[in-house]
């Protein structure tokens, strides 16, 4: 494969998604794996809906996931510039051919004329499209002589410029995940090139961007794949060789209501962001996966296989070997739809290659409560609770108990156990735990199991004593672990409670 070019474009018009991002990915394990070049350019000439602080976010996603850019913005690189606002004379300079060779026309419809051509056409069950069966019908100067076009554009007239599509052609066009696309000109209208405000559209643009940026392999969303005819006839009309496309699937929501999207990004039970964006109409915070506890390898990695299979049944792939694995020809062609739980079972995987930094968390937990605890207790509690637990943020919730008492009691079950019998119960366990010794998981399992009746309810009570809930690790580990002073004034603790409620 020749020297392979892509690039991640995207617009500064509001944060990434998860679709956004793993465009990104993509590309960049593309890229990688043939020893290529990716390169981030930035689509920003729709001024009406640029976001402040959104060019940021994308730098800082794209950092936090370790997707380095080769060149463009923030890197430099041999084709700056590398914002597209910045390119307007390039394109009006390539529109120039265009229209000196009959590919591209001058359109002078107002809007208004062509929403009243929509309605006239809709109100007889029509579609109304700027076609060449209709464009002859139309105010653009193939049908004006040159005298014409020339007052029109001298009087300072509002226009656009529209590519000429040639009718009655059959194409046959190649998507390197799709396979074989055909498509009738017929079907396609003349696209706006050039906007009324000088500016160029996303389609001239980016045809022009690619090429003298020798971009090898357009990577993009599905959305795009409608246009891709439109791309290739682009491609042709200027004489140059178009690369090679490639249209990824949609991530859909969960709720099978169609694809994702950042505009109501609250109303989704999962996050679709990968960091935290602050809407600036609003200022309402959304969260996201870094801020959710998310490791940067874990998302990636997910991402990775949201869409793509790799072809074995392995799903953990550092970034290194991602590259190494990474193929276009293995990409789903149907959308994926997200799934929430297996981006934490994801994260958990990597959790348990962090145990430092879990030691870290509970050290700094428990010096905010001015205790100390040897490290080789704390590698048991880690050993312990790591299985419990997805986010780095949990453990102190799932392990609290092994370094302080309850500060309160599950309200359900501590109403259900709140009677004199239950007072006997536990008096019964508190002396009986007096008299182990050692007062180990061996010695107090052994307990129970042969002098202990009703074992069930004896444990639970037992549980809920030391954790203040029904959940917990092992119960004897816990009690060891605790110790036989420790244990038994929990017991003491609830007992307390329990006659404060019922006397």
């Amino acid at each position: 494969m020749s020297c392979v070019r892509v690039r991640f474009a995207p617009s500064p018009t509001g944060p990434l998604h998860l679709g956004g991002i793993r465009t990104a990915l993509y590309n960049y394990l593309f890229a990688k794996k043939h020893g290529g070049t990716f390169i981030l350019r930035m689509e920003d000439t729709d001024r009406k809906r640029f976001v402040p602080n959104s060019e940021s976010y994308i730098l800082e996603t794209l950092k936090w996931c370790k997707i380095e850019p080769d060149e463009g913005v923030g890197y430099g690189g041999l084709y700056l510039p590398y914002y597209q606002s910045q390119r307007g004379e390039i394109y009006r300079f390539y529109l120039s051919k265009l229209l000196e060779e009959g590919h591209a026309y001058y359109a002078f419809d107002t809007d208004q004329e062509l929403k009243s051509r929509r309605k006239e056409y809709s109100d007889r069950g029509l579609t109304f499209s700027y076609n060449a069966s209709m464009r002859i019908h139309l105010k653009n100067s193939l049908n004006m002589t040159k005298k014409q076009l020339d007052y029109q554009l001298n009087s300072g007239s509002s226009y656009v410029v529209r590519f000429k599509i040639k009718p009655g052609e059959k194409l046959k066009i190649h998507d390197m995940i799709r396979g074989t696309i055909l498509v009738n000109t017929d079907h396609l209208d003349d696209k706006i090139l050039l906007k009324s405000n000088g500016e160029a559209t996303y389609h001239l643009a980016n045809t022009i961007d690619d090429y003298l940026m020798k971009i090898t392999h357009v990577i993009r969303g599905e959305e795009w794949l409608p246009s891709m005819s439109l791309h290739i006839l682009l491609y042709r009309a200027f004489g140059w060789n178009p690369p090679r496309f490639a249209h990824l699937p949609l991530i859909l929501r969960n709720d099978g209501k169609g694809k994702i999207s950042k505009r109501n990004a609250d109303s989704f039970d999962f996050p679709i962001f990968p960091l935290k964006w602050v809407v600036p109409e609003t200022k309402k915070t959304i969260q996201g996966y870094r801020e959710l506890g998310y490791f940067p390898e874990a998302f990636v990695n997910m991402l990775a296989l949201l869409g793509w299979n790799p072809g074995m049944k392995k799903e953990i792939f550092s970034l290194q070997e991602l590259k190494d694995s990474f193929s276009l020809e293995n990409i789903n062609k149907s959308g994926m739809v997200f799934n929430l739980k297996k981006a934490n079972w994801f994260n958990k995987q990597y959790l348990k290659k962090k145990k430092e930094e879990l030691l870290s968390f509970l050290y700094r937990k428990l010096q905010n409560r001015s205790l100390f605890y040897e490290k080789d207790y704390l590698w048991k509690v880690i050993h312990l609770t790591i299985d419990r637990i997805h986010f780095i943020h949990e453990i102190w919730e799932h392990s609290f108990y092994f370094f302080v008492s309850p500060s309160s009691y599950e309200s359900s079950f501590f109403n259900k156990i709140c009677h004199k019998n239950t007072i006997v119960q536990l008096e019964i366990c508190k002396n009986l735990l007096s008299d182990i010794h050692p007062f180990t998981s061996e010695n107090l399992r052994f307990l129970f199991e042969t002098k202990i009746q009703n074992k069930c309810k004896i444990m639970q009570l037992f549980r809920f004593s030391l954790v203040g809930s029904l959940k917990g690790s092992d119960l004897f580990i816990i009690l060891e672990m605790l110790g036989k002073k420790e244990s038994i004034q929990r017991i003491e603790n609830i007992m307390k409670e329990i006659k404060e409620k019922i006397f």
